[in-house]
């Protein structure tokens, strides 16, 4: 029970720092290519901080949302150690499984927050966000930082929820009844 308890531990720790690489690198270019507005990496290499923290919130969100999910795949990993007679899950299908969790989780990150910046840019048209934002204007930068933060704050639960349903249970027999 102590070994498998290590293993796990050990793959937790690798799948979170494989995970962290991952998720900044693709979330920072899903991001940057989809805004449509202006190009953002330009932006950030012109010093435009405004952009510079949407962006920093938006990998920070995407985080948190992605972290809910990966609670599920350490669950199917432990009980497919814990349990290997029990499961029918193999060793392909499990790989198979942890990917589909990790995509799930990151194209919910994605839609969440595309979706809630969209929405929050037809609420308050008068603003102008990505015309602010382009100009360099640091309180919408903060504002919309703070719009995809809340955002990501309570869609991680619902993220957490559906992940964990989607995780395969080992079967513990059949129960007989009497006649």
């Amino acid at each position: 029970m102590f070994t498998t308890r290590i293993i796990v531990s050990v793959f937790e720790f690798a799948l979170a720092v494989l995970m962290s690489s991952l998720i900044i690198a693709l979330t920072y270019r899903v991001f940057i290519k989809a805004n449509p507005d202006f190009d953002m990496e330009a932006e950030i290499k012109a010093g435009n901080t405004a952009v510079g923290i949407l962006v920093a919130a938006i990998l920070f969100a995407a985080s948190m949302i992605l972290q809910k999910g990966l609670g599920s795949v350490v669950s199917m990993f432990r009980m497919y150690l814990s349990a290997p007679g029990e499961s029918s899950i193999g060793l392909g299908k499990l790989a198979l499984l942890t990917a589909g969790h990790i995509g799930l989780s990151m194209a919910l990150a994605v839609i969440t927050i595309s979706a809630t910046l969209r929405l929050f840019g037809k609420l308050v048209r008068s603003l102008h966000a990505g015309r602010e934002l382009q100009k360099g204007n640091v309180a919408v930068g903060i504002v919309l930082s703070s719009v995809v933060l809340v955002a990501a704050l309570y869609v991680g639960e619902g993220v957490s929820a559906i992940s964990k349903a989607l995780v395969p249970q080992p079967s513990i027999g059949q129960i007989e009844i009497m006649k």
